[in-house]
């Protein structure tokens, strides 16, 4: 939403205009005990070099004997590959009402090799800490060393672990080796940043992720002594912030006191914490310290209520099950802004107090990073989406976030008497503060239709409306500044003191009409700075009515009567409050409003200097603290005048950011590749594959060699086979068993003839969580083949990723066991002859120092450097042919490469967010894997996706400079293959953000 040019030049005072309007007293509640009274939050968090108390009651985190409500949001930096990209969504976290950050850090991203822990680059772990106290947000760090909620290749474990001699089960010491080993390297970082030591922001620390143990739990004996030498491995490295674990049930698993290493004294420092996954359309359950006994928070009636796992958005896999095939817009559709609000009030008022969104950004699973039930785009329909552009489903989370923030009274709530609203469609948690007696109503309806309803025996004095499916938080009795708010039928927003005045805002769905009355026993002198708003004055009450999302934000001035200082009531629709941004300051709070993001706020001498961005057409104004009476806006100063609501506010509009021009993708070169299907192929420095025993979990065909790809050090990317014999004669055909995770296939070639391809299904609702597929594929040999002689059978497998262990709810217990199931061949077998086969294995090469493991595979394209900036494809006119785009119309089984380069010339304060396009006729059967600039960026199954625009990082996308892209377009020989239509297409634009940090390319 855009805002008009009205809200910006009809700030000046207009007449009141009375309106009568009933009311009711208030209700009121008593005092309670009172250990750590209700204040003030502590100051926001940064590295201050001084020692910090991290504790807990049953109500909050206590930071320095101050309560503290945890709004956290998740972010992958490992699926934002560039720490400037890091730094503008961590930004965008902060100036949307989140106080944290929830980190997962990946085994496998890290460890290329058993003992190798690589930090650097893309994987800076001190630089993202570092980053995260600088932006002034906790950390709430998660290394592991399992990360199955993290949607990872082997649910974040090393692919040499899944078959590390030894490392079978939790309990093995080999494994136990690795995993100190792991967990050392991450605490050898994260120690430098605790906030108790004043290093930095960390501020709790998971310990492994969803874990049951084979007997469900620490009734497992095994299980607690793995939990318990963890966290006593963890403390050991100096971590002494809070612990904690997340229960995919949220049945109590690893609450205080149930296994040795967090008994006794050593509970004072270990959370409960839990997951939420409410589904669509159901109502989200009650799990806070309010529900009934043994689930959720109740579990740990000691401990602040924690939800670790708030799922606001979800993973969509192979062909869209979970999207219809439409992909994430239809999953951001369905887990709406209502679903968010549902899920989130109802935690709240069920005492949750802590509080981790996952995921809050979406990414980009380049690579092999993802698990097998996802592809290559990680939206995951968050808030943030996958391009870094905030989206409606933030307006739950910024609202709530500003609003835990600034009153502290909801750190502190007790249940209140039961309400019976007039309809009961909608379900009402009523709840008190015993320190400051406010009152709290939670509304929600379940209903497929909009509710109105009178509240009887709230105070609040006129019906309430609320959308099907959705949830409202109303207050009576609420401290704002010098003055209480008596009851409203809006949100409160947030409340604040900015210079002489007090600001209250309150927010709702457009179309509604939010009312709200102040306690007033003397009629004060009341200002409508808008055309909407209507006031009247009863009985010792201020009543104020305003539709909501009818130009913008209005604005009400309440000045004198009870109190000399003046009020500034705002009324805010959902789309009108993503552009209020509060913002502290050392000189004391500010707030800005217009643009569609706030960065930074620094006040030197009677300027503020703000940073931004801007997309389209909008106004500015500011409400500074006293003797600032200049602004500047991204280094530019700003005219401004000052209106009746105390803010200084822009002459005229900023204008909207141009969208940058793309070029056309042109100049294509195409090579034909996989000479490893040829019989003459030079096969003699490849592995042999003659192992006789695999260190996996599938079963070797009595007689036959081992072939699984990870016993032989290929981890990720295809695999190809040669195997050589004597003698086909007999042979009418082959027997291939292979093993893969989602969307894996096969091809075949007999003495460099095709005998086909064979694909793994695509996974429908019942088997898209499936994390390895089998089968075995049957090819005719054809009779010119069937001779004496030598033979090689050339075969490659698209392995895909490696499945991870079965803990979600409602799924068997997983114990922690490392080894997993093949990937690549399993068996091999001839009908009408028995030929005795030797085996050659090639995968991957070495990983390159700057893009790590996960984006390593084993094309020969790949291994000869095709996909490299600098390749030089000149160099060999005659194998690179030009072509007009990116396929060919004949049929071919195997690999085609295609190259070209482009060049960028947006503007320098441009954040520009750029995809690719690819799009064809849905029928035609071939995958295409993505490279920019040497990086593996995604991978498009063209008659499977939903996944068609693909986006192209920034820092890995040169935005002023040249780049290179080249596609290795694989085909099954039944269709023609190659993209119809390659192109690059904006997906947003924002004049602002952070200047952006080339990353290496390991290309020259």
């Amino acid at each position: 939403m855009e805002l008009s040019r009205r809200t910006f030049t009809a700030l000046a005072g207009t007449a009141a205009l009375g309106l009568a309007l009933a009311g009711s007293g208030a209700a009121t509640g008593g005092n309670g005990t009172r250990t750590v009274p209700t204040g003030p939050p502590p100051a926001p968090p940064r590295a201050d070099g001084r020692r910090h108390e991290v504790g807990f009651d049953r109500h909050s985190l206590l930071v320095d004997g101050r309560r503290l409500v945890l709004w956290s949001g998740e972010v992958h930096p490992f699926r934002l590959p560039g720490s400037s990209l890091w730094r503008d969504v961590l930004q965008k976290l902060r100036a949307h009402g989140h106080n944290a950050v929830s980190v997962p850090v990946p085994w496998n991203v890290h460890s290329p090799a058993p003992g190798e822990h690589d930090f650097t680059g893309v994987r800076d772990l001190d630089l993202f800490l570092t980053m995260a106290a600088e932006e002034r947000l906790y950390v709430v760090l998660r290394p592991g060393p399992y990360l199955g909620t993290a949607d990872l290749d082997a649910g974040g474990f090393p692919g040499w672990l899944t078959v590390a001699e030894g490392a079978a089960t939790a309990a093995d010491p080999a494994y136990l080796e690795h995993v100190d080993a792991w967990l050392g390297a991450v605490d050898a970082i994260a120690v430098r940043h605790l906030f108790t030591g004043g290093g930095g922001t960390v501020l709790l620390y998971q310990v492994e992720d969803r874990y049951e143990g084979a007997g469900g739990g620490p009734a497992d004996t095994a299980a607690g002594a793995y939990m318990s030498r963890l966290c006593r491995k963890v403390r050991a490295d100096g971590i002494d912030v809070p612990l904690f674990h997340n229960d995919a049930r949220a049945d109590g698993l690893w609450a205080p006191g149930s296994f040795p290493a967090v008994a006794g004294k050593e509970k004072d420092g270990w959370l409960y914490g839990f997951e939420s996954s409410p589904v669509p359309g159901k109502a989200p359950a009650d799990l806070g310290h309010f529900a009934r006994r043994g689930r959720g928070a109740r579990a740990s009636a000691r401990t602040p209520g924690f939800v670790a796992g708030a799922v606001v958005g979800a993973s969509d896999p192979w062909g869209g099950a979970t999207s219809g095939g439409k992909g994430y817009i239809e999953v951001r559709a369905r887990r709406d802004p209502a679903y968010v609000r549902s899920a989130l009030l109802t935690g709240l008022a069920n005492g949750i107090t802590l509080h981790n969104a996952r995921v809050a950004a979406g990414g980009t699973s380049w690579g092999w990073l993802a698990a097998p039930h996802v592809y290559t785009s990680y939206d995951h329909g968050a808030p943030i989406d996958q391009a870094r552009r905030p989206t409606a489903k933030l307006a739950p989370l910024q609202q709530l976030g500003h609003l835990l923030r600034t009153v502290p009274d909801l750190a502190r709530l007790e249940p209140a008497p039961a309400v019976r609203p007039e309809d009961d469609r909608l379900k009402v948690y009523h709840l008190a503060n015993p320190d400051t007696g406010a009152q709290v109503y939670v509304l929600r309806n379940d209903s497929d239709d909009e509710v109105r309803s009178a509240l009887p025996g709230t105070g609040v004095g006129v019906p309430v409306t609320v959308g099907a499916r959705d949830a409202k938080l109303l207050a009576t009795g609420l401290g704002l500044g010098r003055r209480t708010l008596a009851f409203t039928t809006a949100q409160p927003l947030f409340r604040t003191t900015v210079g002489r005045q007090d600001i209250a805002a309150f927010v709702g769905r457009a179309g509604e009409t939010a009312q709200i009355a102040l306690d007033c026993e003397v009629q004060p002198l009341t200002n409508r700075l808008d055309p909407e708003p209507a006031w009247s004055y009863d009985r010792g009450r201020l009543h104020v009515a305003t539709p909501l999302g009818v130009g913008g934000l209005s604005r009400v001035l309440v000045e004198g009567g009870d109190s000399d200082t003046p009020m500034l009531l705002l009324f805010a629709d959902d789309a009108t409050a993503q552009r209020l941004w509060p913002h502290e300051t050392p000189s004391g709070p500010l707030l800005v409003y217009g643009p569609p993001l706030l960065r930074s706020a620094a006040l030197r001498g009677s300027t503020v200097h703000l940073t931004g961005d801007v997309t389209g057409e909008t106004g500015l104004e500011v409400w500074a603290p006293r003797g600032i009476t200049s602004v500047t806006w991204n280094g530019r100063p700003v005219r401004t005048t000052v209106s009746r609501a105390g803010s200084l506010v822009m002459e005229g509009l900023m204008p909207a950011t141009p969208a940058p021009s793309l070029p056309a993708l042109t100049g294509w070169r195409r090579r034909a590749e996989n000479p490893e299907a040829e019989p003459d192929f030079d096969d003699s420095r490849w592995t042999a594959a003659d192992r006789t025993a695999s260190l996996g979990t599938t079963p070797v065909p009595a007689g036959q060699p081992v072939l699984s790809a990870d016993d032989y050090g290929f981890h990720y990317g295809d695999v190809w086979y040669r195997g050589h014999f004597e003698d086909a004669r007999g042979a009418t055909s082959v027997s291939l068993s292979y093993s893969t995770g989602t969307q894996g296939l096969l091809m075949a070639w007999l003495d460099g003839k095709p005998l086909g391809t064979h694909r793994m299904p695509v996974p429908d609702a019942d088997t898209a969580d499936r994390g390895t597929w089998t089968a075995t594929a049957t090819f005719r040999v054809p009779g010119k083949l069937r001779r004496r002689g030598g033979h090689v059978l050339s075969v490659l497998v698209r392995r895909m990723q490696q499945e991870g262990d079965a803990a979600g709810a409602g799924e068997p217990a997983a114990g922690r066991g490392t080894r997993r199931a093949a990937r690549g061949l399993t068996g091999v077998g001839f009908a009408g002859a028995s030929p005795e086969v030797s085996w050659r294995i090639r995968g991957a090469g070495a990983p390159d120092r700057v893009r790590g493991p996960m984006n390593n595979g084993g094309l020969y394209g790949e291994r000869e450097g095709w996909h490299l900036p600098g390749y030089g494809d000149d160099r060999d006119r005659a194998a690179w042919k030009a072509v007009d785009r990116p396929g060919e119309d004949r049929r071919r089984q195997g690999v085609t490469w295609y190259r070209t380069e482009f060049r960028l010339d947006v503007d320098p304060d441009v954040d520009a967010s750029v995809g690719l396009v690819l799009e064809d006729d849905p029928g035609r059967a071939y995958r295409v894997q993505l490279f920019l600039n040497g990086w593996n960026m995604g991978q498009y199954i063209n008659d499977v996706g939903p996944q068609h625009t693909f986006m192209l990082p920034n820092g890995i996308l040169r935005t002023r400079g040249a780049n290179t892209l080249a596609l290795a377009v694989l085909s099954d020989g039944t269709t023609p293959s190659g993209p119809g239509e390659v192109r690059l297409t904006l997906v947003g634009a924002a004049r602002g953000g952070v200047p952006v940090e080339a990353v290496e390319s390991p290309g020259r």
